[in-house]
């Protein structure tokens, strides 16, 4: 039996990485985007003192896990939650794969996510046999739609939703029976106001209900845990409920030291301003590089990308960008082939080294 499941889209972009590599002063990656910065010292404290875990976890998240997401969604989003409204996740790209499995969706039923959009949306269609549809405006949201994927700021493009396009979405949602699901990782990195960006549970969005209405977040980004998978659903009480129920049987649960230093990680803002500010400062410096070098930079409002093009197929800018070491991701892998997405996630050294070479191919 065969899920008869893509290619994996990454394996496209090793020949790009070796042209890349033998640049004579090496590769500058700014692909994947996988956090290079030290995780914060008091989450590693938190996840040692939490050593001794010889009895297993809780798939739903023990009461201190939960009342710190509860917290943190008061606090930074202005959402009020109670604790049967959150779950921990394993990261965030497994609930965001799985959760057309947990739901019990399949051939006939329709997943909506964006037109440039990571692959996993679509993958987690594709692994229980529903269709997936690429598909920005709700009003063409087709009427077999059982889930509908937003995600705000996005990846790749680091484009932000405001409250009107979230209401919108949810109003569609409800017409149509459909839970709808926000992915809110990069929420915390927004560069065109100081609080994070806003959430599809804000009470402005919802209005008073949470029925079929899910966030999803993680400390990847934000914290620098992108090796711990600590990630966190919020909503709908009655699908967590369900979810939680699914997730039992197949021992979906987050270790509980992760468990632990989420709760060091979510009730501590101090280390996510100054990893804010770092992120910051790599964006600016590497912007305004692309842009001297004939770039144009669309969307990018948030997360941990720059979203660039010059009009020339994704491919090709890719290959130019490989001939001076640096590797960036086609656009081609998120469906849009004009694009391609360059992490903010390299050294500062790196990040620097980066702008010199696209300066001397620009002068």
């Amino acid at each position: 039996m065969s899920l008869n499941l893509p290619d994996f889209p990454w394996d496209a972009l090793v020949p790009y990485a070796e042209r890349a590599r033998a640049h004579p002063e090496g590769m500058i990656d700014l692909s994947v985007g996988s956090p290079v910065d030290p995780t914060p010292a008091i989450i590693v404290d938190a996840l040692a003192a939490a050593g001794d875990a010889h009895a297993y976890p809780q798939v739903i998240g023990t009461p201190e896990l939960r009342e710190a997401i509860v917290d943190w969604f008061a606090r930074r989003r202005g959402v009020d939650l109670g604790i049967a409204n959150v779950m921990p996740t394993i990261g965030s790209k497994e609930f965001v794969a799985g959760l057309p499995i947990f739901l019990g969706l399949g051939a006939g039923d329709t997943v909506v996510h964006p037109a440039a959009a990571y692959p996993s949306y679509a993958l987690g269609a594709a692994v229980v046999g529903a269709d997936a549809v690429a598909e920005d405006n709700p009003a063409l949201w087709p009427e077999t739609t059982k889930l509908i994927w937003l995600n705000s700021p996005g990846n790749p493009d680091g484009r932000v939703l405001g409250v009107e396009e979230l209401r919108a979405a949810v109003a569609r949602a409800r017409e149509l029976g459909a839970i709808i699901a926000s992915d809110e990782c990069y929420t915390e990195l927004n560069w065109v106001e100081d609080k994070p960006t806003p959430s599809i549970l804000d009470p402005r969005v919802i209005d008073g209900s949470r029925h079929n209405i899910l966030a999803v977040c993680s400390l990847s980004k934000q914290s620098n845990l992108a090796g711990y998978r600590a990630g966190f659903v919020a909503g709908c009480s009655q699908v967590i409920g369900e979810v939680v129920g699914v997730r039992k049987h197949l021992g979906l649960m987050s270790p509980a030291p992760i468990q632990a230093a989420m709760v060091a990680a979510l009730a501590d803002e101090k280390h996510v301003d100054v990893q804010r500010k770092v992120y910051r400062a790599r964006r600016e410096v590497l912007r305004g590089a692309l842009e001297r070098s004939g770039y144009r930079i669309d969307h990018s409002e948030a997360g941990l990308y720059l979203w660039a093009t010059t009009g020339e197929p994704a491919w090709d800018t890719v290959g130019r960008l490989a001939d001076v070491g640096i590797l960036a991701t086609p656009g081609t892998f998120y469906g849009d082939d004009t694009h391609v997405r360059i992490a903010l996630t390299a050294s500062d050294e790196a990040i620097k080294t980066a702008v010199e070479r696209l300066e001397e191919v620009s002068s």
